[in-house]
């Protein structure tokens, strides 16, 4: 099981849960542990990732044992400590302004 952490403004769309695990098929990267998430609650499609499998939307960022992943493709592999369970991987909200 690999754990997916949620900012505050997606929790309304997991009954509140802060933490989420889903199962991955193969490899565990971000486009697949995001393919599962978006399966176990569909009303996450379009909050993470543009639909159809996109990519991330603005304001949103990546992050798994202590890494940014943002920037990295979407099928780079998740660190062993995550693909593991042992580590979340954290989808922050990010926050601009002026």
């Amino acid at each position: 099981m690999i754990k997916v952490e949620l900012p505050p403004h997606l929790r309304r769309f997991t009954q509140e849960r802060r933490t989420v695990e889903v199962d991955v098929d193969g490899a565990a990267t971000i486009s697949s542990v995001l393919d599962a998430v978006e399966q176990a609650y569909p009303a996450l499609r379009g909050t993470i990732r543009d639909h159809g499998a996109g990519p991330r939307r603005a304001f949103i960022r990546f992050f798994a044992a202590g890494e940014d992943l943002s920037l990295q493709s979407p099928e780079t592999p998740l660190p062993d400590a995550v693909a593991s369970g042992k580590e979340a991987l954290m989808i922050v909200g990010a926050i601009s302004g002026g």
